[in-house]
């Protein structure tokens, strides 16, 4: 699943006109990047949630969607939802009881999703079913960054601007090393998170996260910093992201 229903409000002017999905990076938008990795990986089937500016994104998925690929569609008519609304809003278009991953529009990466998969099912196998997503992280300074213990994810930390210096969330007191990465807005989930909960409407999925790592609920995560990576959703960034795609 794409996650495309957001306003990219860190790219005015130009989501003014146009929804974040499809502002330009290199010779195709944000989206076309994505879908083209995913296609590549040898997915077989895509949900694209929409809300701003849906009908562009629609209309660009009609024409540009691989051929190999089965697109389903999840409007968020009054949203958007945020990214564990969107993925619930979403769950009745999933078609097969297996773990599946889950991307940011504005993420351009050359992170190996196979990989992902296949540490998700090392996890699954060597912790249980209480391991409900294996989400990608990288070793570098962010503004805000995840806290892992030995059990997985246990809260988060901001060490950004002045709004949100010094803020932080933990679950738990840390069990063994405590470890800092940051957050690629990449994820492995297995469908099991589906049943976890009973939320609905507009929520974060990190805060979901957290909210069953306090219940005894597993989310691990796999160090991909070797890879390059970039959160594309800033003009400066959209200069950088264009770089590293012309260079793979």
């Amino acid at each position: 699943m794409i996650l495309a229903a957001g306003a990219g409000t860190r790219l005015r002017p130009l989501t003014d006109t146009m929804p974040k999905a499809l502002v330009p990076v290199g010779d195709r938008p944000l989206l076309g990047w994505v879908l083209q990795r995913l296609a590549e990986s040898g997915v077989d089937r895509i949900i694209v949630n929409t809300h701003y500016h849906e009908d562009q994104i629609v209309e660009y998925l009609d024409s540009h969607t691989p051929a190999n690929i089965d697109l389903a569609i999840s409007p968020e008519p009054d949203g958007p939802y945020d990214t564990g609304g969107g993925l619930f809003a979403a769950s009745h278009l999933f078609r097969e009881n297996r773990p599946f991953l889950l991307h940011n529009v504005d993420v351009l990466s050359r992170i190996p999703f196979e990989g992902l998969l296949d540490e998700h099912a090392r996890a699954r196998q060597q912790i249980g079913d209480r391991v409900v997503a294996t989400v990608a992280v990288q070793a570098r300074d962010a503004d805000r960054q995840l806290l892992f213990d030995d059990l997985g994810l246990m809260g988060w930390e901001n060490a950004g601007s002045d709004r949100t210096r010094g803020r932080w969330h933990r679950v738990r007191e840390p069990v063994g090393t405590l470890r800092r990465y940051s957050f690629t807005g990449i994820h492995v989930i297995d469908p099991s998170l589906f049943q976890a909960t009973e939320r609905a409407g507009k929520f974060s999925i990190i805060t979901l996260y957290l909210e069953l790592a306090a219940f005894g609920y597993v989310v691990v995560p796999s160090d991909v910093s070797e890879h390059d990576w970039i959160d594309a959703g800033t003009p400066d960034r959209l200069v950088e992201a264009g770089r590293m795609m012309r260079e793979q």
